[in-house]
Formats: structure tokens, C-alpha cells, sequence
């Protein structure tokens, strides 16, 4: 099978499951139609992520077992099915379930299957193909934009949700079926950039994973990453209007911009990582994050530097997005990548909640200080990490030896 077959199913899945970051297009025509207040309606897009991010573990593990083809399908018909019952939704209780529970869901089966199978069958370039991979899903709500607004403006935004629904469900079910893991022999080739075992004998399950220092290291390091970046990218527009005075058209620009160097810096510096190594590319891009953030706390912007700002903020959460699927595989192998990501990914999860969480108790220039001062301190646990050994449970004293 040409593997890059693969890569292809994976980006159509990615940008019809990223259109997910289109979400605010649907808030006003929301709360127009059926009088609800702004905040309940954001939240649908909060239940969203979070539903999303806890569902990878389950279906990381359950791919590992029956393989990626099976899982995203069942995970592009219920979100196809989700947004179908959404279009029929008149609670905001429907609506939470309908999109946030079922859809979530949907989201959160298939978002592992692609990275999953791409990372497998690419050892050679995983840096590369995990930022191509997961480039389809930052680009998703800008290739949606468009289509969303038409289909709102055009047939009401009930029935948006179902067109929607049904074009995801095609789409996604469509490049479910490109997906397939590589032969063993590939699976089992040395590709670790931390210079350690094989992978033969590094092939750590999710219980095995969980006993070492080193992932709940990497875990915190996603972590202060997300909340940095995603401080900026939730609240560009804001950002724009009460920092650099902006009026909302001027400030809305950075939204676009955002979205290419985003993509952009998924597949550039997953590239650059299998050349220059992960910890090492993870060392630029946060002290890269934390420079603009200390400069963003304490300097001033006109609107050339608020786009460059917000770009290269952009650029470097990209970055973080496409390294850490590649480090779980250097650091824990192919085999159960997918339920191993699935846990590494909740770190993500969890920062989508921490940004807007952050801006209600302190303003943006503090916030901006806090988000440079933990990219300086994940530096330095970045410098620190070493991947981890894989002691057999059977013969302990053999792999004290061959160690």
C-alpha cells in the first residue's frame, strides 16, 4: 500500500474534524434565534473540546487493538450524526449533548487514528508527517469559514448544523477508509532521536508509561505550551482591541493570520525536529513563545508588531501540537501510540480551560508574564528529560544487564 495514501485520508479527516475552531461563527445566528445568552452558548464549544480530549484515551486504546479504519469511521458517524440532531435542537441542553456530548465524542474517536497510523508508517519522518498530519486539523476552521457562513446565512443555522453534519460524515467515513497500520517489520524500525533502544525492545504500554517520571514531565511541558499558546489565540481579537487599540475589523485580521502560521508551524517544525531533535526543537520554540510573551507583558504594539506577535505565537503552538505525538513515539514506541497519546493529549484538553480561566482573575500584560515564566521553566525541563528505559517484568536482572 502507498503510504501516502494514508497521509491523504488523514488530512481530509483532520480539516473536516478542525472545522471544530469554526465554532464562533454560530454564536450570534444562536443567540439571535433563540434568545440565549453569549456565555451559554461558548460553552457548547467548551463541552466540545473537553469530551473531545477525554475521548482520545479510550479510542487511542481501542485503535491499538482493532486498528485506525474501524475507529474513525464509528467516529465520523457520530459526528455526522451529532450535528444532524443538532440542527433539531431548541434547548441549550440539546445543544450541549447533541454537539458537545455526541460530537465531542465523534471528534475525540478519530482525531488519534490518523496521527496514530501516520507516526507508524513514516519512522523514517515522523516529526514531519505528525505536523502534516495534524495540519489538516489548524487549517480545518479557516477552510470551513466560508462554507459555514454560507450555509448560515443561506438556510438558517438549524439546518446549517445538519448540512454540516451530513458533509462531515461523508468526508470523514471517506478518508476513514485510506487508513491502515504498516506491516510489523516497519513498525519495529529504529528511528529514536534520543539515541536509546530499538524500538523492538521499547514499546512501552499505557500502564508502563504512566510509572515513569519522564511522562508526567512531558505532560506538564504540553501543558504550559497549550496554555501559552492558546492564551493568545483564544483572545487575539480581544487582544488587539484593548491592547494595541484596534477597531474589531483591524484586530479580526489576526484570526486569518493565526490560522496559517499555525498550520504552518505544524508541518515546518515537525520537519526541523527530525533534523535538529525534538528536545531540542521544543528548547527554540519555547523560549521563542517566552520571548514574545515577555515582550507582549511589558512592551508596546502598533499593528505590524501585534500580527508578527500573534504569528509567531501561532507558529511555535503549532509546533507543540506536532512534536508531542512524535516524542511519545521516540519515547514510548509505535505500538500502543495511540492510547499513550490519548493521556498525553489530555494535557491539551486541560489548557483549553485554563486560558479563559486565567483572563477572569488577572488581566492580559500579567497573564502574558505567568505564560513566559512557565515556557522558561519547561526549557528547562526540556533540557533535563531523557527517554526512558523499558525494563522487562519477566527477566529484570537480563535488562539491568543488556542496559
Amino acid at each position: 500500500m502507498n503510504r501516502w495514501l494514508v497521509v491523504l485520508g488523514a488530512v481530509i479527516i483532520q480539516i473536516n474534524l478542525g472545522a471544530v475552531y469554526a465554532w464562533s461563527l454560530f454564536n450570534q445566528p444562536l443567540i439571535d434565534k433563540f434568545g440565549w445568552e453569549r456565555e451559554d452558548v461558548v460553552f457548547t464549544f467548551s463541552i466540545t473540546i473537553a469530551v473531545f480530549a477525554f475521548t482520545t484515551i479510550f479510542a487511542g486504546r481501542l485503535q491499538d487493538k482493532i486498528g485506525p479504519r474501524w475507529v474513525a469511521t464509528i467516529g465520523g458517524l457520530l459526528l455526522g450524526i451529532g450535528l444532524i440532531l443538532s440542527s433539531q435542537a431548541t434547548t441549550l441542553t440539546q445543544l450541549y449533548f447533541y454537539y458537545g456530548v455526541i460530537g465531542g465524542i465523534g471528534i475525540g474517536m478519530t482525531y488519534v487514528c490518523p496521527l496514530s497510523a501516520c507516526v507508524k508508517w513514516f519512522p523514517d519522518k515522523r516529526g514531519f508527517i505528525s505536523g502534516v498530519a495534524v495540519a489538516g486539523f489548524g487549517l480545518g476552521g479557516l477552510i470551513y469559514k466560508p462554507i459555514i457562513g454560507y450555509f448560515v446565512e443561506s438556510t438558517g443555522v438549524s439546518s446549517s448544523f445538519m448540512y454540516l453534519g451530513i458533509i462531515y460524515l461523508l468526508l470523514v467515513v471517506a478518508g476513514a477508509q485510506l487508513l491502515k497500520d504498516p506491516p510489523v517489520n516497519l513498525t519495529n524500525e529504529s528511528n529514536n532521536s534520543n539515541g536509546t533502544d530499538s524500538e523492538e525492545t521499547k514499546q512501552f504500554s499505557p500502564k508502563q508509561m504512566l510509572s515513569t517520571y519522564q511522562f508526567y514531565m512531558l505532560w506538564v511541558m504540553f501543558l504550559f505550551g497549550s496554555i501559552s499558546g492558546l492564551l493568545v489565540i483564544s483572545f487575539a481579537v480581544d487582544i488587539g482591541v484593548e491592547l494595541v487599540g484596534l477597531n474589531l475589523e483591524r484586530a479580526a485580521n489576526a484570526v486569518m493570520v493565526i490560522a496559517l502560521f499555525n498550520a504552518a508551524g505544524r508541518i515546518v517544525l515537525g520537519k526541523i525536529s527530525d533534523q535538529l531533535g525534538r528536545t531540542n526543537t521544543l528548547m527554540v520554540i519555547y523560549g521563542i513563545t517566552a520571548l514574545i510573551m515577555f515582550y507582549m507583558s511589558f512592551g508596546t504594539m502598533n499593528y505590524g508588531i501585534y500580527l508578527v506577535a500573534v504569528s509567531l505565537i501561532g507558529f511555535c503552538f503549532g509546533g507543540y501540537l506536532a512534536l508531542f505525538p512524535s516524542v511519545t513515539a521516540d519515547y514510548y514506541g509505535t505500538k500502543n501510540i495511540g492510547s499513550n497519546y490519548g493521556f498525553m493529549y489530555q494535557a491539551y484538553g486541560l489548557s483549553a480551560f485554563a486560558g479563559p480561566f486565567i483572563i477572569k482573575v488577572i488581566p492580559f500584560t500579567q497573564a502574558f508574564l505567568i505564560s513566559g515564566l512557565i515556557c522558561v521553566l519547561a526549557i528547562i525541563m526540556a533540557k533535563l528529560v531523557q527517554a526512558p528505559n523499558l525494563v522487562s517484568k519477566k527477566f529484570p536482572e537480563q535488562e539491568a544487564v543488556r542496559n
